[in-house]
């Protein structure tokens, strides 16, 4: 990884880490802040293990496609933690900036801020997020672990949100761009783990695990104020408007939590090659919250090759479809259905009619009391859910 490799290749250059050139060692709180106010292009800013505490607030930081700034730890195996009061750190403006192996608890607000300052026409963009684990946040109220507001092209991998506020998100992304989230994890959470609304677009959640994680585990669309939206509502077109666009759910493990996965006005999502495991009332909810002049309903969903397993308790029918949408644009191919308690009850209720679907067969997955949701020889989902997606897309 990339941060990880920074000191080992800093040793073989020039000798030891701390030598080489561009590199920046910081002991504490006061030297941390100095250090990136005045951060240039190239810059790897180190910290050595230790407790930052304060409300770290940073505003134009850039560096450049070949030289992008690095915050990260000195030493991976022991990460500094910052330890927020309102927040941990908030970078608004940034560009060309990673941040990597660092733990962030304890904000009352939230704990990691990336955005464009305000500035619809200029977002932050290029920024990597590695590593990274945030716990303890809020508890209460619409506080997040990572809020990342008007971002362009960014990579969230390897990070690992836990606690979060009881109406918030493990990741909120709000008018965001061109990102991935990548082997990420999320546990025992508020409202959803991943967000992504206000006009969020080509938002790829690959190979993440999302165990307990609240009302929606992913909440992709939403009902969003005006003037969050990037684009502009303005520049959007005038009967095309949208809260998310083009969204990819690939390879993921969905464990309890009352919804997988909620589609809330989005213009076209892929959920597929995913293992949801005992949600308690639905998979997949298709709704449409926004209903603004001009806003497309929620439409043009792609559902296959999922596996889920559920029990009948609370059982909704394994879909929720809400007012105001098109969910008859919706296609479903190849998903596995299965009630444990009562495999007689484990039809869904689909807008459409699925093809090629498998109904009532249990999966048999390996250890699913250890989390281990690989199936065993001759089972049915051999072909389906998170074990079995294409290796070109992992």
């Amino acid at each position: 990884m990339r941060c990880r490799l920074l000191s080992a290749i800093a040793l073989l250059a020039f000798g030891s880490p701390v030598a080489a050139q561009n590199a920046h060692r910081v002991q504490d709180a006061a030297g941390f802040q100095r250090a990136v106010t005045a951060a240039k292009p190239g810059d790897r800013i180190l910290l050595a293990a230790g407790d930052y505490k304060g409300n770290f607030y940073f505003k134009n930081i850039h560096g450049t496609k070949l030289k992008p700034i690095v915050i990260a730890a000195a030493n991976p195996d022991r990460p500094p933690r910052f330890i927020g009061d309102s927040i941990c750190l908030q970078f608004a403006g940034a560009s060309h900036l990673e941040l990597c192996d660092l733990v962030l608890t304890g904000a009352k607000d939230n704990a990691l801020n990336i955005d464009d300052d305000g500035n619809a026409e200029k977002p932050a963009h290029h920024i990597t997020l590695r590593n990274l684990r945030v716990t303890d946040i809020g508890p209460k109220g619409n506080c997040d672990g990572i809020k990342i507001s008007g971002v362009d092209d960014f990579l969230v991998v390897d990070c690992k949100v836990e606690r979060w506020g009881s109406d918030g998100s493990g990741i909120d992304m709000v008018g965001c761009h061109r990102g991935v989230l990548n082997r990420c994890s999320f546990k025992t959470g508020g409202a959803n783990a991943v967000q992504a609304k206000g006009g969020a677009a080509e938002i790829a959640i690959l190979r993440c695990t999302f165990d307990e994680c609240g009302d929606r585990a992913i909440n992709a669309g939403g009902n969003t104020g005006d003037e969050s939206f990037r684009p502009s509502l303005r520049a959007m077109p005038a009967q095309g408007k949208y809260e998310a666009k083009a969204i990819r759910i690939e390879g993921c493990t969905f464990i309890g939590g009352e919804a997988a996965i909620a589609l809330v006005g989005v213009d076209g999502a892929i959920v597929r090659f995913n293992t949801i495991y005992q949600p308690e009332r639905y998979a997949l909810r298709i709704l449409q919250e926004n209903n603004g002049e001009g806003f497309l309903p929620c439409r043009n969903g792609v559902v296959e090759n999922n596996i889920i397993s559920f029990r009948s308790e609370k059982w909704a029918d394994g879909l929720n479809v809400g007012p105001n949408t098109a969910a008859e644009s919706f296609q479903f191919s190849g998903n596995l259905w299965y009630c444990e308690d009562r495999p007689d009850r484990s039809a869904p209720k689909l807008p459409v009619v699925e093809k090629d679907g498998a109904i009532g067969k249990d999966p048999l997955f390996r250890d699913a009391a250890k989390r281990d949701f690989a199936v065993k020889p001759g089972s049915p989902a051999a072909d389906r859910g998170a074990h079995a997606l294409p290796k070109r897309d992992k």
